[in-house]
């Protein structure tokens, strides 16, 4: 369709390239983009950079998708599903970047990761998913390392934040992805999340938001963590089984924490660093618990639906998905 040539015009680059590889340059994409935002914080301030990154992120997305007003409101429940994911977004964006501003992006990046953590781990009776709980415990004690490399109280609720509206997003997404085919969901989501977070941003920036500076970073992170993230992770979830796209974004504290060395400077103690790979071991230990529990379910969503709204769907059930 002509309002969807774009989009599918990505589509058709990306499904050249092997899925595993579209979904880890989507990792590097999310944390490089949260790398490079604070670059321009001394002039917009977090709460700036997240109200361009979502609008201009908002823009491409509604240019590529081209979402359908009489689409969302001849779908029962739709508006209210989209404007709550937008709201997490909101939520999500400003508490994250804000805590980057505090606290490493690889320990940021890590705490909010518990979110879709949990997520995985829900609903579990069985004595063996203590095994992951466990290890994420571990990880989160370690990440606060000792008297000497104690983190700040307010990064941290900031992160926890984060991480508790990413994991809400993750639960409503799994709702707007059967309402809605392909990205219009997510398109007047991350509109709407624009808009709300306008009136912080603007009273914390000021004219500073129409510096060419801030301009810039703010479109290489929307892009970065936003747009290309999103459409090269639809495409892999239609390639590559759940439990592997699990596995592979289970990666993103690891890759937060590189980012966070290379692009801010920012050095880690072993331990955190122990705590972080944890984490990470505790995510892909949940995703392959998880995927015996969801298998059954997930072969008959996908046999009654069309692959873009069940690679969606998929991406829901996963930790890290669909960022």
């Amino acid at each position: 369709m002509q309002q969807h040539s774009a989009a599918q015009g990505l589509s058709a680059v990306a499904g050249k390239v092997p899925a595993p590889c579209l979904v880890l340059a989507g990792v590097c994409g999310l944390q490089f983009g949260a790398a490079l935002a604070p670059r321009a914080y001394p002039q917009a301030g977090a709460a700036g950079v997240v109200f361009l990154r979502l609008l201009i992120a908002g823009v491409i997305l509604c240019a590529l998708w081209r979402p359908k007003r009489r689409a969302l409101s001849s779908t029962k429940g739709a508006w209210k599903t989209v404007l709550t994911a937008g709201t997490l977004l909101a939520g999500h964006h400003i508490a994250f970047f804000e805590a980057v501003d505090h606290l490493p992006l690889g320990i940021v990046a890590t705490i909010e990761f518990l979110g879709p953590f949990t997520i995985a781990l829900a609903g579990s009776r069985r004595a063996v998913d203590l095994v992951p709980a466990c290890l994420a415990a571990a990880g989160v004690f370690l990440l606060g390392g000792t008297g000497r490399t104690s983190l700040p109280a307010v990064g941290l609720a900031l992160a926890a934040t984060a991480a508790c509206c990413w994991a809400g997003y993750i639960l409503v997404s799994a709702r707007m992805a059967t309402r809605l085919s392909g990205g219009q969901g997510l398109a007047v989501a991350i509109t709407w999340a624009a808009l709300l977070s306008a009136p912080y941003g603007i009273a914390q920036a000021g004219s500073a938001l129409l510096d060419p500076h801030v301009l810039w970073v703010a479109a290489v992170v929307a892009v970065a963590s936003s747009v290309l993230p999103y459409s090269l992770n639809l495409e892999a979830m239609r390639r590559i089984p759940p439990p592997v796209f699990g596995v592979l974004t289970s990666l993103e504290p690891a890759a937060g924490a590189l980012f966070g060395l290379l692009v801010l400077g920012q050095y880690l103690a072993w331990p955190q660093w122990a705590g972080i790979a944890a984490v990470a071991c505790a995510s892909i230990a949940a995703t392959y618990l998880g995927a015996g529990r969801r298998g059954t379910s997930r072969v008959r969503a996908g046999s009654a639906s069309p692959p873009g709204e069940t690679a969606a769907r998929n991406e829901a059930q996963v930790p890290g998905a669909g960022r």
